[in-house]
């Protein structure tokens, strides 16, 4: 199953016997005071140096939210992929489930195919944002939420990707163009919580065959070096289905490369040498600027 991603020059494909797609996270003010101050101003800068740092470090895509409560979103979504598209060419993902704001960034891009993150199995999301993305002819990206919230257990998480399914299916966007979220929680709350997410992506696989993202660093909310925890839990779900995951190029993708090179997905290691390569000397570059 592949899942086809497209900007105007550049073509994305997500799959389990294709290298792991990173989708850059970074472009979220959530957490990151100095973007949040930079989209009140309307200050394309700062957006503009994250956009092409996160490439620079291995982002295949980049994802987009411009969620604060001092703007409105629906107007500076527009500036944001604008202010992206002029330093990078991948293609990118608009993140908002409010249907105005995701349809203000979509038809900001220049032609493509992106990605939308996200809609839910709750039914004002499916009757709601689904349209937007069959209009568009984008691809999306379904959570297993339900109406009564998330599934504790793997099979509730299947039944609600089902329904996501079901329903995108229902008004003609292709089972291809459907990527599952399974969820992952804390496991410093519950310390069964990663092993659920796993065998909801092995559940979810096994029965639809779709590609399957995650937000790996939900797993280690409140403990210690976090980014152990975090590249453990990413090496093994790709080890386990998924293909995909809205992450930080910079902290993870030296993992990532490594778990594609042990998978057999990167003949004679040329795709993880490359890697090593360009970032030394990323680092290299950033450290003398500082």
């Amino acid at each position: 199953m592949h899942t086809i991603l497209k900007s105007e020059k550049k073509e994305v494909t997500i799959g389990f016997d294709k290298p792991f797609v990173i989708i850059g996270e970074k472009l979220n003010p959530t957490g990151i005071k100095k973007l949040g101050q930079a989209l009140v101003e309307r200050n394309m800068d700062y957006v503009k140096h994250l956009a092409k740092r996160q490439v620079d470090w291995g982002a295949d895509v980049l994802d987009i939210n411009v969620g604060h409560p001092q703007i409105e979103e629906a107007e500076v979504m527009p500036l944001v992929v604008e202010a992206v598209q002029s330093v990078t060419d991948v293609p990118l993902c608009i993140d908002s489930n409010e249907p105005k704001i995701l349809e203000a960034g979509l038809n900001a891009i220049k032609g493509g195919k992106p990605l939308v993150n996200s809609v839910n199995g709750e039914e004002k999301q499916l009757s709601t944002v689904l349209p937007i993305v069959k209009a568009r002819g984008a691809a999306v990206i379904g959570l297993t939420i339900g109406d009564e919230g998330i599934p504790p257990t793997a099979e509730g998480r299947l039944a609600a990707a089902a329904k996501v399914i079901e329903r995108a299916a229902k008004i003609g966007i292709p089972i291809e163009d459907i990527i599952i979220d399974p969820l992952v929680m804390t496991v410093g709350h519950d310390s069964k919580a990663a092993t659920v997410t796993l065998k909801a992506i092995e559940m979810i696989k096994k029965e639809f065959d779709v590609n399957i993202s995650l937000g790996a660093s939900n797993v280690s909310f409140g403990l210690p070096d976090r980014h152990s925890v975090n590249a453990a839990m990413l090496s093994i779900a790709m080890l386990t289905g998924a293909t995909t995951s809205i992450t930080d190029p910079i902290k993870l993708g030296s993992t990532i490369r490594a778990t594609d090179l042990l998978m057999g997905r990167d003949p004679n290691s040329m795709r993880y040498l490359k890697y090593f390569r360009a970032t030394e000397k990323l680092r290299e570059a950033e450290a003398a600027a500082k």
